[in-house]
């Protein structure tokens, strides 16, 4: 069973049920800790969020309900029910742990979105068909070199806001570098993409970084993927239920997505 498998499996009508609720919670924090652990972005979880802030508000609501009905206006503090202060301690705590994990989730994913940012907007935006000429390439601005994500109608492994604010954010970076300095370099030296002589500008994520993973499965072999040596893909070792494993991330990512392992 895959990581959308899992999703759907609890995306029913009724996701407040106790088991819904600890499933999730186990779902998000496997999900924060391998979006800590793994160097290039993971699929957004747009169910799951839906799910987790909808509980959210939910229980914010609950909690500002059950301190309204604990005030006694006429300043006797003993309470009809001895054990009010101990419930909205404990819908706080939790509430507070949920809050973290998401906040914690976001904050990781902007890092690595501000980090690699043209790398995520080549990625997700439709590939450009339009010929410059020589008089629109004299009046090239460095902003202009940005893609446009706005009409992919695909932008994972990133959500549609995290994708416009990728762009906002990249547009405004790409004008302080042409008001600074790049307004002074010939045309050709203006772009943010620029991958002349076979040098690309553009730096993604190392996938070959290492992760440690948990084999949840019988057994999951280790993929060697191909790069200058290899020209096709191969299979190396083997990991069996319940090892843990120092593997390269590029090795065990297809493992993660169906499910199979899990990052530490």
């Amino acid at each position: 069973m895959d990581i959308d498998d899992i999703l759907a499996d609890v995306d029913r009508e009724d996701f407040t049920s106790p088991e819904s609720t600890a499933l999730d919670h186990q779902l998000l924090t496997r999900l924060w800790v391998a979006e800590r652990a793994v160097s290039e972005l993971l699929p957004w979880p747009g169910l799951l969020m839906e799910r987790m802030m909808e509980r959210v508000r939910k229980q914010i609501e609950i909690i500002e309900d059950l301190t309204a009905s604990s005030y006694n206006p006429t300043g006797n503090n003993a309470s009809h029910n001895p054990t009010l202060n101990l419930k909205l301690s404990i819908l706080q705590t939790d509430l507070s742990r949920t809050q973290y994990l998401i906040r914690s989730l976001l904050r990781q994913r902007l890092a690595k979105l501000t980090k690699h940012s043209m790398h995520y907007l080549l990625l997700i935006s439709p590939p450009s068909t339009q010929q410059t000429s020589s008089s629109q390439n004299q009046q090239l601005q460095t902003e202009d070199t940005i893609p446009n994500p706005s009409t992919a109608t695909d932008t994972s492994p990133l959500s549609r806001e995290e994708a416009n604010f990728l762009y906002s954010h990249q547009t405004l970076l790409a004008s302080h570098y042409g008001a600074s300095f790049l307004s002074a370099f010939p045309p050709q030296l203006r772009r943010l993409d620029d991958n002349a002589g076979g040098t690309s500008m553009v730096q993604g994520p190392d996938t070959k970084e290492v992760v440690f993973v948990r084999c949840l499965v019988d057994e999951v072999t280790i993929v060697v993927p191909p790069d200058e040596t290899l020209d096709v893909e191969e299979y190396g070792t083997t990991m069996r239920m319940g090892e843990v494993w120092v593997a390269r991330w590029e090795g065990v990512k297809k493992a993660w997505e169906r499910g199979e392992v899990e990052v530490l």
